[in-house]
């Protein structure tokens, strides 16, 4: 759970160097499922070699919280929940796990930064973590989700 004042004293000091963003707050978020993958995936987010994410959609049906959109800004946590760095979502693809790219799964820049390597890590998590009660499947919709790094603390 984010520290919400941590968090709106966080987006005042971006709002200083970026006047042009919105008042409000954006949703406060940690990539990973543990601290640790919060901080490996952060560091990769903040040397600029991961640009995009994936999501299951499944997992989205089953805690009701709302897709990304386009354009969406987020702030993101590192493992002790501190805000980071805020990004901006750029595009938005709904695919199955089995069709995901290449492309992406190098965007994403974990790794060797291979598909097959996507693959494995990603079934993994999905079947450890997952937040619904269907878990992992080949064909089971995955959002794959493209940003830019907007600030870095």
């Amino acid at each position: 759970m984010p520290d919400s004042d941590a968090v709106a004293l966080y987006w005042e000091q971006v709002r200083a160097a970026h006047p042009e963003l919105p008042s409000a707050v954006p949703e406060a978020w940690a990539f990973g499922a543990t601290p640790a993958h919060a901080d490996e995936l952060l560091e990769l987010v903040l040397a600029g070699v991961k640009t995009g994410t994936a999501s299951s959609i499944w997992d989205y049906e089953s805690t009701g919280d709302p897709l990304p959109t386009v354009g969406e800004l987020s702030v993101i946590l590192d493992g002790a929940g501190m805000p980071r760095a805020v990004l901006e979502t750029t595009s938005l693809q709904t695919v199955p796990f089995d069709q995901v790219s290449a492309e992406h799964a190098h965007a994403e820049g974990e790794g060797d930064r291979t598909l097959a390597y996507w693959r494995e890590v990603h079934e993994r998590f999905w079947r450890e973590y997952s937040e619904g009660p269907r878990g992992f499947a080949p064909d089971m919709p995955v959002l794959c989700e493209r940003f830019r790094l907007v600030h870095a603390a």
